[in-house]
């Protein structure tokens, strides 16, 4: 007998189409929720996410939405409440990476890496939560870098710490109707992500004298990367009933990391 968590809720997943969101989306759908995936390029990645879950018995739409404008959250976010009538839970999953020595930083890099991680997570929790009463649940994404320090990577980091922030002083205005907000702070996860960026989180004097996977045994209780499958299931928690009385906080999900 499946777990039924979500029976009846609707969810709607920002950078669901790949990586966490879509383990989140699959998550969560396999618990009852209809899921809204939010997407920004990736349409044939998202389509077939949909069908996935509509082959398992779910029920699902995929959406373009670049999270960075505030606009195109606001449509995602009112379109799924046109489709499925109402909204319970936001996980807001869409974000990007950024490496680089602070006299290499420009004004556009910090425009560009806020306007996804940060505003765009505001932003997204603000649309969302017109549409939600008692019992509604947002989860936001932090990183372990926003409590980690690692070279090179100062404005990510950032952008992740403001997010922990938000959801500590948010708790305060949204419990107030009855809705909890909640962020994970990924540690590493076996995504495109960890792929392309990985080695960035090597010290500099590491790079090319250690593989990723190596260094993680050193850095990490259960040394290894995480499944995404095993993210979500921290998404799931936070987003279902069974957190009700949790709210302002950010769990940590990294393995242990030293």
């Amino acid at each position: 007998m499946r777990n039924a968590r979500f029976e009846g809720k609707v969810a709607v997943i920002t950078g669901g189409s790949g990586g966490i969101g879509a383990a989140v989306a699959r998550r969560l759908a396999s618990e009852g929720a209809a899921v809204a995936i939010g997407y920004r390029g990736n349409k044939d990645a998202a389509d077939a996410l949909v069908d996935e879950l509509a082959a398992n018995g779910g029920r699902a739409i995929a959406v373009q939405a670049d999270a960075a404008d505030a606009e195109q959250t606001q449509a995602l976010i009112d379109r799924v409440v046109t489709e499925f009538g109402r909204l319970d839970v936001l996980v807001s999953c869409a974000g990007i990476e950024h490496f680089d020595a602070l006299e290499n930083i420009t004004p556009d890099d910090f425009d560009r890496v806020f306007a996804v991680n940060t505003r765009g997570q505001l932003f997204a929790v603000q649309h969302a939560a017109a549409h939600m009463g008692a019992g509604g649940r947002i989860v936001l994404t932090s990183s372990v870098s926003a409590s980690k320090a690692f070279f090179g990577h100062t404005l990510y980091a950032a952008s992740k710490a403001a997010v922990e922030a938000m959801v500590l002083n948010l708790s305060a205005e949204l419990g107030e109707k009855g809705i909890t907000i909640n962020a994970i702070a990924p540690g590493g996860t076996a995504t495109a992500m960890a792929v392309e960026y990985g080695a960035g989180y090597l010290h500099p004097e590491l790079a090319g004298k250690t593989s990723l996977s190596d260094w993680l045994k050193t850095q990490v209780a259960l040394k290894r990367l995480a499944e995404p499958s095993e993210v979500a299931a921290g998404y799931a928690f936070l987003a279902s009933d069974d957190a009700a009385y949790m709210t302002g906080r950010t769990l940590q999900y990294d393995g242990g990391m030293f």
